[in-house]
């Protein structure tokens, strides 16, 4: 299990970095407003205030304003984001790779897909501008691929 949380925390880290990335080359390339400085507009919903509004709307917490809802949503990530990588070990234990990796990534696709409209009241995935579809499905990937490459180099410790 602790195993599964660090290829997680890992995954988490490598999404963070491609949002950064991501950001930067939009920037350069002059299709983000915000001249020389890097952008803070939201390059898909997992990456705006949504996930932290999700969790004041969840627990009940009034009043919480934009930098309240950054906060909650970096933890929101940072748990969920761990916690996953759970679950592609267990995925792991059951199948091989790449199927792990394919059953995880399609599960967290779905997850996300899903669970913005119902929870984050944001449009359905067929109404969210394609640049905001391709960074989701990009950033999700990285996501995944570190998960599978950190979780395969620890489990071959247990396999000697």
């Amino acid at each position: 299990m602790l195993r599964g949380v660090v290829a997680g925390f890992a995954g988490t880290a490598a999404m963070t970095l491609a949002y950064g990335t991501e950001r930067r080359m939009r920037v350069r390339a002059g299709t983000v407003a915000g001249g020389d400085a890097i952008s803070r507009e939201p390059l898909d919903y997992d990456d705006s205030l949504v996930p932290g509004q999700i969790v004041a709307r969840v627990l009940h917490v009034p009043s919480v304003t934009p930098r309240g809802e950054y906060a909650l949503g970096m933890l929101l990530r940072w748990g969920y984001g761990s916690a996953f990588g759970v679950a592609h070990g267990a995925l792991r234990r059951v199948t091989k790779e790449p199927y792990a990796s394919l059953v995880f990534g399609g599960m967290l696709m779905s997850a996300t897909l899903s669970l913005f409209p119902l929870m984050g009241r944001t449009p359905p995935p067929w109404r969210w501008p394609a640049a905001m579809l391709a960074t989701s499905f990009g950033t999700h990937a990285v996501y995944v691929t570190t998960v599978a490459l950190v979780d395969g180099v620890l489990g071959a410790s247990d396999r000697r």
